[in-house]
């Protein structure tokens, strides 16, 4: 049966694990996966998407081996373009993988890595909707959005303990269980007095009881009280958008508001440890492979009973909406308001945990939040990203509940 989860960060390396201890009961080979539609062949030094129609000549991996021919099987199957090219081994995307590589041979045994290509420059979608120049209304907060304070952390490859200076924006939500205050779920500060989270967060009716819930921003320890860094705030309001559906089992609409309860006037205040995040424009959508970050307090494996007591951040490359919607992924629980990321070699994801945090990309040094974490199968499993909440979908209904137009619009997203 398959086990649906409402998703929280994690970071988890996958390298010892098979496919039947990570819990897949169906071999994914070459010879079960569908084609591709057929398009236009890229020759380019770069691959765009996932690659699926790169057609450059390198043959080299990320580790700098030679890759082995492709054999006439593959090539009629998977690469009908490059039959009358002949035998090479070019890298390819084969099996709607996250991006090309090819099979190369190590203790005599063939094994897949992705290829050394990069990625091509980040375009903006066609007609996309112009980001609005700042206005002379704007608030301190939203010139500051997206900025982390001083200089920025190195990154463990697989995940690591950060700071919340690394995260200013990350809210901490917390529901008082028989008078213990018990963490639930990830946000984001997109304004000094609202946070955006998931709504499954609240499922139960438990939006209308607002007095449960508490939220501390400028926390980096689940066991441990910073005062120096730490603000706490009652909820005022909570607003569960009013599409949330979970009949499928796909969480759709999976998008909330926290509105925090003002003190003599004034909510949060910046900080080192305490900043808004900044929106994108409506409908402003990332190519897929660009790299992003997500950060919590989930769990740090599948099945493991207990979050992770200090916040942790991991990166993830979006998948194209196409594969994530393949038979071998999500098929049609994946729809327009959420989108997929997961690490190419799928040792880091979101879990248990990480409901509601952010997903933030890097636009010419702001960060902007582009996803919500919303729901996955288990976690760091093969072909079962990360499924998040798609945030451009929602700028109006953000603009309408907060009565923040500007900061809804996105105008801080650089123009092009």
């Amino acid at each position: 049966m398959r086990a649906v989860r409402s998703f929280s960060v994690f970071l988890l390396m996958l390298a010892a694990l098979t496919a039947a201890e990570a819990g897949l009961t169906s071999s994914r080979r070459d010879s079960s996966a569908p084609r591709p539609p057929v398009a236009p062949a890229n020759t380019a030094g770069c691959y765009e998407g996932v690659g699926l129609y790169y057609r450059g000549t390198v043959s080299t991996t990320v580790s700098g081996t030679t890759c082995e021919d492709w054999d006439s099987d593959t090539r009629t199957s998977h690469l009908s373009s490059d039959v009358l090219s002949g035998r090479h081994n070019y890298c390819r995307n084969v099996n709607l993988r996250l991006r090309p590589g090819c099979y190369v041979r190590k203790n005599l045994r063939l094994v897949w890595e992705y290829c050394n290509i990069p990625l091509c420059d980040f375009k903006s979608p066609v007609n996309p909707a112009p980001s609005p120049a700042p206005t002379q209304t704007q608030t301190a907060a939203e010139l500051t959005c997206g900025q982390r304070p001083g200089r920025r952390q190195m990154r463990i490859v697989g995940g690591s303990v950060v700071s919340v200076k690394s995260h200013p924006w990350f809210a901490a939500i917390f529901q008082r269980t028989r008078q213990v205050e018990v963490f639930l779920c990830g946000g984001s500060l997109i304004s000094p007095c609202w946070v955006l989270t998931a709504a499954h967060c609240f499922d139960g009716g438990l939006q209308s009881r607002k007095q449960l819930f508490s939220v501390v921003l400028g926390k980096s320890s689940l066991n441990q009280m910073d005062s120096a860094a730490e603000q706490t705030f009652r909820v005022e309001e909570i607003f569960i958008h009013e599409e949330y559906n979970n009949s499928q089992g796909n969480y759709n609409n999976d998008i909330a508001l926290v509105k925090l309860e003002a003190k003599q006037g004034k909510c949060s205040e910046e900080t080192d440890w305490v900043r808004t995040v900044c929106l994108p424009p409506p409908q402003r959508r990332l190519q897929p492979g660009v790299t992003c970050e997500i950060a919590g307090f989930g769990k740090e494996r599948h099945g493991s009973s207990r979050f992770s007591q200090n916040l942790r951040e991991a990166q993830v490359d979006l998948v194209a909406d196409d594969v994530c919607r393949q038979e071998g992924y999500y098929s049609d629980m994946i729809t327009d308001n959420m989108f997929c990321a997961a690490r190419p070699d799928w040792s880091q994801d979101a879990c248990t945990g990480d409901s509601g945090g952010p997903l933030v990309h890097e636009v010419q040094g702001r960060l902007f939040l582009f996803g919500v974490v919303s729901w996955g199968d288990r976690c760091a499993v093969q072909n079962r990203p990360g499924v998040y909440a798609r945030v451009t979908n929602y700028n109006k209904w953000i603009g309408e509940k907060t009565g923040l137009a500007s900061i809804a619009a996105g105008t801080m997203f650089p123009l092009k």
